[in-house]
């Protein structure tokens, strides 16, 4: 990923007739012209996020983006971005969540590399590239993950080879990690000495955040992604493929996503933390607390849609499901708003 495109990237390495570095080979296979990301049925046909499991989720954003515009001293103008915006769900809720007011002032940005939904908002300005100035809140659900990056896995010496494929699927070790990708591997995840060890090497989403947070001029980003912790990564890493609803095989091929886990500590730039989820959602009023059984005897259709709404919100914060995701907020010129009491003005 580049100067802020919703996907992918560019500057990868073709090793030879057929084989390719992990990350060429996703390239193609997510955001090549015939790319899992540029079908119509979008993300939503193949696996189900936080956005998808329930309004509650929008509604919880919308609920943070007035944070921030109470933060921001209610400017004239609040930007909320969408980005990697799917078919335009999270911002689409996010604007039906706000106060009048407040959508009065919004800007609706979602940004994408797939075609613009015709039944899109037409409040909602649809990008292939992040805007820049921002002033509001940058909202990345599920992108990080979806930046392609080169896997690494230790030889018979213990050295950190490339990880070749080819477009079936098939693997073999390439040459060995040098320079800038080494360096990363060593901070932030040294692999011991032991053959058949692996590592996905985050650079590439290192640098994607730091640009995207580059666009905020005064606000809030925030990354949202399956994570983990230079203490306890995975030994075999998290490389993985989804189809139709389905985990699958990675087989870069454009038939399947193909995703990892973020090591979300490494892109946190100053001033930055990591929370789950669930603690994000609670501070932000979801917290999946059952209503009182008196209500089911005063009004039996406010208690079952209170339990229904409870449910959803025990969902996106299960521990482990949704509510161990990760959630990476970076304040730009304000304070954190997730480490404040909520605004009683909106």
């Amino acid at each position: 990923m580049t100067d802020g495109g919703a996907r992918g990237g560019t500057d990868v390495t073709v090793a030879g007739p057929g084989w390719r570095g992990w990350r060429a080979a996703t390239e193609s296979a997510l955001y090549g012209p015939d790319g899992f990301y540029r079908r119509p049925e979008g993300p939503a046909g193949h696996f189900r996020t936080s956005v998808h499991a329930s309004p509650l989720f929008a509604r919880a954003v919308a609920g943070l983006l007035c944070r921030v515009d109470e933060a921001l001293g209610r400017p004239d103008r609040l930007d909320f971005v969408d980005m990697a915006a799917g078919r335009g769900e999270l911002v689409t809720g996010v604007l039906a969540a706000l106060p009048a007011g407040t959508a009065a002032r919004t800007r609706a940005y979602a940004v994408e590399i797939a075609a613009r939904p015709a039944e899109l908002d037409h409040r909602i300005e649809w990008r292939a590239e992040l805007p820049r100035a921002v002033t509001g809140l940058l909202f990345a659900n599920e992108w990080l993950d979806n930046i392609p990056l080169e896997v690494a896995q230790t030889d018979a010496s213990g050295v950190p080879r490339r990880v070749l494929v080819r477009t079936d699927g098939t693997e073999r070790p390439g040459e060995p990690v040098t320079g800038a990708e080494a360096a990363w591997l060593a901070r932030w995840w040294p692999l011991p000495a032991e053959e058949g060890l692996r590592a996905e090497i985050g650079l590439p989403r290192d640098t994607a955040w730091a640009s995207a947070v580059s666009c905020v001029e005064r606000g809030l980003a925030v990354a949202v992604d399956y994570a983990h912790t230079v203490d306890a990564r995975p030994p075999f890493g998290t490389l993985t493929g989804f189809r139709e609803g389905r985990e699958t095989a990675p087989v870069p091929d454009g038939s399947c996503d193909i995703t990892a886990h973020v090591a979300l500590d490494a892109c946190t730039l100053p001033g930055g933390r990591v929370l789950t989820q669930r603690t994000a959602l609670r501070t932000l009023g979801i917290t999946g607390a059952r209503p009182p059984l008196t209500l089911a005897s005063t009004d039996p259709a406010a208690y079952v849609r209170a339990l229904a709404s409870a449910g959803e919100a025990a969902e996106l914060t299960a521990a482990g499901g949704l509510g161990d995701f990760g959630w990476l907020v970076q304040p730009v010129g304000i304070a954190d708003p997730l480490a404040q009491a909520s605004p009683t003005g909106r």
